[in-house]
């Protein structure tokens, strides 16, 4: 039996990842699951699943997770530090799927005491990534990306990293790919969150759309494969089925295809290194016609331009561009900026901030780097940039 955890177990990628470990619960033992403020769902995965601990993000919210746990044998703790003490539980493998910087604390500790990190928490890499990689060299910890994107370019490196010339990662544009800036400039939370092809949370939904989440994604491939910034390209492909691809030093691309399902690359890094059947749909070639790419429009898109700043800038600047992007979501989501000033509330923060290129990268000058550019976005979005 697989001792398994996964943190994040009522969002999108959670939810997902329950639905494959449920199809084959004879195999595993769930030790821990966590969740936001879907009490009910957390305890209806926990129960089902036999898992030892629930945890749940609120403290105020444990009395709900315990009355929704009455009866079972599963433990209901709350907050950060139960969620701490549950990532410290040793597994052979576990998920970390909670959203946001939050997330970054729980993949170190799973880095530190179990056998694999299923990493789908864009944050721990754009903030913390060389602390994650060195917990991992130090443990021996697995570091598996969950991401579509970086599981495929993970697959088709297969170990030939030092071959590596250029990585493309694909975009599917979002729900404002062929929109004019005077209606992106307008967008509601509700139209930015229509996504054509995947099915995610409100977060990323969001993040896709202004396109913050692949310029997440260039800041990860940046750290998880080591590679320079100009070995890095964004390819808007509306298809979604080439999730990315690998060019070799002869030339040679080698793309990673498949349906648009979250449970592909979820499903490749629970069963790594062996490849199992897995309940998505196969690719059609003959019924889906045509594949097609165009560049990306870094003027609608400013994101991508300020991932490349981060990169360049180095140091702290992948978390204060985090903290910046989280914040003006933040800011948007309450409507209290619009669609196109969140890349301006991160392009101030960037400008603002000492990233401290040179500096050795700690927990503690991280959490203080995302408090310092929270701080920066409260007061740019004070001084009126919707005005702009």
């Amino acid at each position: 039996m697989r001792r398994v955890s996964v943190f994040g177990s009522t969002g999108s990628v959670g939810r997902n990842t329950i639905d494959l470990i449920s199809r084959n619960s004879d195999v595993y033992t769930v030790v821990a699951l966590s969740g936001g403020v879907n009490v009910k769902l957390l305890a209806e995965q926990a129960i089902t699943l036999r898992a030892q601990i629930a945890v749940v993000a609120h403290e105020h919210l444990l009395a709900d997770l315990q009355s929704a746990l009455a009866g079972s044998d599963v433990h209901a703790r709350a907050g950060r530090d139960a969620l701490l003490e549950a990532a410290a539980n040793p597994v052979d493998w576990a998920m970390s799927a909670v959203v946001g910087f939050a997330g970054l604390e729980i993949s170190l500790e799973i880095a530190k005491y179990s056998g694999a990190l299923a990493l789908a928490n864009k944050e721990s890499l754009v903030c913390g990534g060389a602390l994650v990689q060195r917990t991992c060299a130090k443990t021996g910890c697995v570091l598996l990306p969950v991401d579509s994107e970086h599981s495929a370019i993970f697959q088709c490196i297969g170990g030939m990293d030092k071959m590596v010339e250029r990585i493309i990662l694909t975009a599917s544009g979002g729900p404002f790919l062929n929109a004019s800036l005077k209606v992106m400039e307008s967008a509601t939370p509700k139209q930015a969150m229509a996504h054509p092809n995947w099915d995610m949370g409100q977060r990323i939904s969001i993040d896709s759309a202004s396109m913050f989440n692949k310029a997440m994604e260039v800041l990860e491939t940046h750290v998880l494969f080591d590679v320079k910034t100009e070995q890095i390209e964004v390819i808007v492909h509306p298809q979604s089925i080439i999730h990315s691809m690998v060019g070799f030093v002869d030339g040679a691309i080698m793309a990673h295809l498949g349906p648009p399902d979250m449970r592909s690359p979820i499903g490749y890094a629970l069963n790594w290194p062996a490849r199992v059947d897995l309940p998505v749909e196969r690719v059609n070639f003959s019924a889906l016609g045509e594949l097609t790419f165009q560049a990306p429009d870094t003027g609608r898109f400013p994101s991508l331009a300020l991932a490349q700043q981060a990169m360049e800038m180095g140091g702290l600047a992948g978390a204060a561009f985090n903290a910046g992007k989280e914040a003006a979501l933040d800011m948007f989501l309450a409507r209290d900026i619009g669609f196109l000033d969140m890349a301006r509330v991160v392009q101030s923060v960037l400008d603002q901030i000492d990233a401290d290129k040179n500096g050795h990268v700690t927990l503690e000058a991280v959490i203080d780097m995302n408090i310092k550019a929270r701080k920066i976005s409260m007061e740019a979005a004070k001084d009126g940039l919707r005005n702009n």
